[in-house]
């Protein structure tokens, strides 16, 4: 069974409905029906019934999947393109393989430990190995579909890794076979057997495996016990943890499902929050949740990096105007001032040009759709056309972020939607960090990416297990 948001794009084209058509016939908008497919919302189950109807199935055909984002194709595919390195590796380093790297923002993080630095990577998606490529010089990456990588290709550009990261996207994790039935390089693997099954060969002596904290509770819990079961069968102790940026320097209340898995079977020592906010997790009270103990035991917790705080030095914008000189005279915080390390011109600072109408919505917006005067909009969920505050962490930014009508991403106090800079700040990039790529598929890259500050204290914790 696929998972939802695939099958509901599957069962459109099936029907040869537009999305106009069907958004029409289940009376909701063009972006609510694009939120579903992607899998940004679960599916109702009202709306379940109305397409068994239209399609004429029964309505428990539809499954259920953990909101994923943005799925595995997106843009142009590369098919086995290889990204040869433009520095040579240095001595003494731990080297990174970074599968379904993206722009690597994970293993970018790592690298901002000097201890360790990326090596290899592999990704289906053209523009985000170019953005890879460009800020990891002495890594090597593979562009295509990881099940036709081979172990050859691996060694001809290796070293071989020290740890292995990864964040397999999520569909299919409703279809995953026995893992030990598996064997290298057959199309019929999920993304993640893939994932186990590169391990079990080229044996690091680290692995972390990220992924979307709905995952925990996919197929009630089975799918997550799968997928740590199977890396412990290739000689893997395992432990996880659900972190939230927000909890440990992240201008973002953004929530990841970590696992971390030791060849030698060492204690994982887990970090433990540096900052407080009163946030509620997706995953309620389970224990994997890393919770702030502030006044604990001596430790007093500082506050959450807030919106203001990661990007009042940009300059004031209207909406289609952009900018590429920092404010001046601004006192920086001191995660402004991490981010622009390095930096002298401001990139990316560029407002969405909004129609009148939507001006107008982003006028009056408030902190959910329900601040708008009644029949200004005429559907939307409660996140969409609202304001981000700016005295608090953003909430988790999507691929979709410079768009009002798709999430909360209106600029706490100026009438637009985020800029890629802004949205670059709030996932931890520095200003330094280059983005390949048109507008559109840097907004995606931005929003898709795992924050480098998470990889960096994921990676600070195999340090201090190692």
């Amino acid at each position: 069974m696929k998972d939802q948001h695939q099958h509901l794009r599957d069962f459109r084209r099936a029907n040869k409905l537009k999305q106009k058509d069907l958004a029409e016939a289940l009376g909701i908008s063009i972006n609510e029906l694009m939120r579903y497919e992607r899998g940004f919302e679960d599916l109702p189950r009202q709306m379940q019934q109305a397409l068994a109807s239209i399609g004429k199935i029964a309505p428990d055909a539809w499954s259920k999947a953990a909101a994923c984002g943005e799925g595995y194709v997106t843009s142009k595919a590369e098919n086995g393109r290889v990204f040869r390195r433009r520095s040579p590796i240095s001595d003494g380093k731990k080297y990174v393989f970074d599968l379904f790297c993206g722009v690597g923002g994970f293993s970018h993080g790592f690298e901002k430990t000097g201890e360790f630095e990326v090596a290899l990577g592999i990704d289906l998606l053209g523009d985000r190995l170019d953005t890879f490529c460009e800020n990891h010089a002495s890594a090597t990456a593979f562009g295509g579909d990881i099940r036709d990588l081979t172990i050859e290709q691996v060694d001809e550009h290796g070293p071989r890794p020290f740890v292995i990261v990864g964040g397999p996207p999520c569909q299919g994790f409703s279809s995953l076979r026995p893992f030990r039935n598996v064997e290298w390089n057959d199309p019929r693997n999920n993304l993640a057997e893939e994932f186990v099954r590169i391990v079990g060969v080229l044996q690091p002596e680290w692995i972390v495996f990220e992924n979307v904290v709905g995952l925990l509770t996919h197929a009630g819990g089975k799918t997550f016990k799968s997928v740590s079961a199977a890396f412990e069968e290739v000689g893997y102790r395992t432990s996880a943890r659900i972190m939230n940026g927000a909890h440990f320097g992240l201008p973002q209340k953004r929530e990841r499902l970590i696992l971390i898995g030791s060849r030698r079977g060492k204690t994982i020592d887990w970090p433990k929050a540096t900052h407080r906010f009163p946030q509620r997790s997706m995953a309620g009270q389970s224990d994997l949740v890393v919770w702030p103990d502030d006044g604990l035991f001596g430790t007093e917790l500082a506050d959450a990096v807030t919106f203001s705080e990661a990007t009042s030095d940009l300059p004031e914008l209207s909406s289609g105007e952009k900018a590429t000189f920092y404010k001046e005279g601004v006192a920086l915080t001191s995660y402004q001032k991490l981010m622009r390390a390095g930096s002298q011109t401001l990139t990316l600072h560029e407002a969405t040009k909004h129609s009148d109408k939507m001006l107008e919505i982003i006028h009056h917006a408030g902190v959910n759709i329900h601040a708008l005067p009644p029949g200004m909009v005429t559907s939307g969920f409660s996140s969409c056309y609202s304001r981000l505050a700016a005295d608090e962490p953003s909430t988790t930014i999507t691929v979709n972020f410079v768009h009002p009508a798709s999430n909360r991403c209106i600029h706490p106090s100026q009438d637009r939607a985020l800029t890629p800079r802004e949205g670059a700040r709030l996932q931890s990039f520095e200003d330094s960090f280059r983005f390949m790529g048109s507008r559109t598929q840097t907004v995606k890259q931005i929003g898709n990416a795992v924050p480098p500050l998470m990889g960096r204290i994921v990676a600070e914790t195999i340090l201090r297990s190692d």
